[in-house]
Order: C-alpha cells, then structure tokens, then sequence
C-alpha cells in the first residue's frame, strides 16, 4: 500500500512476503507486571532516575520536567495515564527519551528491559480481551513464550488533546 518509488502495482505478492519476514526492534520496559514495549528507532536515549521539576497545575500524567543535555524535557508519568496505580513511593522511575513532534518527552517507567528483535509475522492487532484503558495507548501486541508484549503508541501516549476527562 504504501507503493516505492518505482514499480507500483508490480510483483504485490513480492512486496508482501517480503514484509512478512521483516524484523521489528523494540525497547522493552515493564510498568507494574505488564512488558511494554516502542519502536526502537523513536526512542533517543535511555536514563536511571532523574530530578524531576514539578509543574504547577499540570495533569497527573504530567510528573515535570527535567534537563537533558541542556534542553528541557517533559515527564510523563505513564502509570496514570495507563490507569495504572501510582508507584511505590521507595521505587524511583526509569526515563526512556522519546521525540513527538520535534520535542522531547521522558516515559517514565517502572524498569526498562532489553531491545528485542521480533518478526513482523508474530505482529497482531489489539485483541478485544486487552484492557480497554492499554487498547486506547496501544498500537497491537506479541505474544511472547511467557508474556504478552503491548506495543505502546507514543503518538496516543502523548496526545492529551483527544480524551476530554472520560473516565
């Protein structure tokens, strides 16, 4: 669907297959007992806990912001907008730097595992048995040997605009 720059409407069958093989990278991160995990390629760096400023008046997901190298990032605390409990207070967070829209946004997370390759044929569409708080953040999943993988979208994730307070 998504055609090249020369033989559109040439060998579909070609294009699919080879799709089909294609290996996807992820950056694996756990919140509470659920593995998560992005696109490795929109994720620009991995940090241990960091000095949050808080934010006057911001929403809950909104944890703060903090210094990365001389720019300002903002925090999103991911555990309430997944409707999640809040973390033990003797746990600090994990920061995984994502860029959205040309600005940077830290994901703070409860740990952050390794990168996992996964083939793009394991790929599946959000089942309707998913929770419908992690469907709404959630762009499908793998069912993995002992876990299920819920690919996170960072777009939804950060789009505050779209859920006027329906809960």
């Amino acid at each position: 669907m998504s055609g090249g720059s020369n033989g559109a409407g040439h060998g579909p069958t070609t294009s699919a297959s080879t799709n089909s093989s294609e290996q996807r990278d992820y950056v694996t991160m756990t919140i509470g007992d659920q593995l998560f995990g992005i696109p490795v390629l929109t994720v620009q760096d991995v940090l241990g806990p960091q000095n949050i400023a808080r934010v006057p008046l911001a929403p809950p997901e909104v944890a703060g912001s903090l210094n990365l190298r001389g720019r300002i990032v903002t925090a999103i605390d991911v555990r309430p907008r997944l409707g999640m409990p809040k973390r033990d207070g003797d746990k600090a967070a994990m920061s995984v730097v994502v860029e959205h829209e040309n600005e940077l946004y830290s994901l703070l997370v409860d740990s952050v595992g390794e990168v996992l390759s996964l083939n793009s044929r394991d790929y599946q569409r959000n089942p309707p048995t998913l929770d419908p708080r992690l469907r709404e953040f959630s762009d499908g999943i793998y069912r993995l040997n002992s876990s299920l993988l819920v690919v996170l979208s960072v777009a939804s994730l950060l789009d505050f605009g779209h859920r006027l307070e329906a809960a």
